[in-house]
């Protein structure tokens, strides 16, 4: 029996709601998940490699990927370009795999603009004064870099009535489980059960007819 075509699941959120670990977490405890690689312009940091963290490509071949319609979306940052090749998520989807993809809400609803059928998944703390909390305790950044990360924030909880779902990451185990059944819940939806429903309908058709069972 041929695999189902895996979900595509776009996993957005504030910065400090623990989308990081959550991921890591969701692809320690099941299998089946795939974490889509991003195409870059940057240099490659010390012990990076290519297609591991990131594809790494000159500008110019990166812009003739944007000319080739090669990545479901990009966007350009402090001089570079960040981008998700469409040929990679693919091949994992058609594995059967599904594809988790971390990006931002404007690259999320450019994704779900081009594949409808992606899952868009929001990552948020209980609340305001949580999230501030874990900024501070992670204590990798000045106050100046937090108040700002916390300002957008303010700009970004806009965004989030535009999502399929609300993950509410209190306990990563549990948020961890709930992300889980989202996903494979997704498997069942009449959308992606298609084929089989035209399977079934083709058998039953013959008890319309008379025939013995």
């Amino acid at each position: 029996m041929m695999a189902d075509k895996g979900i595509l699941v776009v996993v957005s959120g504030f910065s400090g709601a623990g989308k990081g670990t959550l991921m890591k977490r969701l692809l320690e405890k099941y299998d089946n998940y795939a974490l889509s690689v991003s195409a870059t312009t940057r240099a490659p940091r010390p012990g990076e490699e290519h297609g591991r963290e990131y594809f790494f490509h000159t500008k110019q071949e990166f812009e003739e990927l944007i000319l080739q319609d090669a990545l479901i979306e990009y966007a350009q940052y402090v001089d570079n370009y960040y981008g998700t090749p469409k040929a990679y998520v693919e091949k994992q989807l058609n594995a059967g795999k599904d594809v988790i993809l971390e990006i931002e809400i404007q690259g999320a609803l450019k994704v779900k603009e081009k594949m409808p059928e992606t899952l868009l998944l929001f990552v948020t703390p209980p609340s305001a004064q949580e999230l501030k909390r874990r900024l501070i305790n992670r204590g990798t950044e000045s106050l100046e870099v937090i108040e700002s990360r916390l300002a957008r924030a303010a700009e970004e909880a806009e965004g989030m009535p535009k999502y399929d779902y609300i993950l509410i990451n209190d306990e990563i185990e549990e948020c961890v489980d709930t992300m889980h059944s989202i996903i494979q819940s997704q498997h069942d939806t009449v959308k992606n059960r298609e084929s089989f429903i035209e399977k079934m309908t083709e058998e039953v058709a013959v008890f319309k007819k008379g025939e013995e069972v």
